[in-house]
């Protein structure tokens, strides 16, 4: 299993990985103030590293042994908004899992369960060095 917290920006953004495995992986993540832009609405950057740390995690779980991984492209579609003091929901599944790279879908939801941005990320299959 992953832990989080050995990657900095995770830990320092309070991301709990809640359910992993190599077909989902599920995790939340406190919406602090720190985090916020304007009215205190989680900003659009912490959507997209959140969903991007939950991805490296689904990819790093379906990766051969002694690959690595980094993202190569990611969108992000926000549909709504999610306010400090609440807790904001990751869910990640593939789209695509091949030999050179992957592709994940995040969906980030709302406390209420509606969701407020959907996370699409390739991921680079990187092979070990021999």
């Amino acid at each position: 299993m992953i832990d989080v917290t050995i990657m900095p920006l995770a830990r320092l953004m309070g991301i709990r990985i809640v359910e992993q495995g190599s077909d989902r992986v599920v995790a939340e993540m406190p919406v602090r103030e720190d985090l916020c832009t304007a009215n205190s609405i989680l900003h659009g950057g912490a959507f997209m590293a959140f969903a991007d740390t939950v991805g490296a995690v689904a990819t790093v779980l379906n990766l051969p042994k002694g690959a690595g991984t980094t993202t190569i492209e990611s969108k992000t579609n926000f549909i709504s908004s999610i306010k400090a003091g609440e807790i904001a929901r990751a869910e990640c599944t593939p789209v695509h899992r091949g030999r050179t790279t992957q592709v994940w879908q995040t969906s980030i939801l709302r406390p209420d369960g509606k969701l407020a941005a959907v996370v699409t990320q390739t991921q680079l299959v990187l092979n070990a060095q021999a």
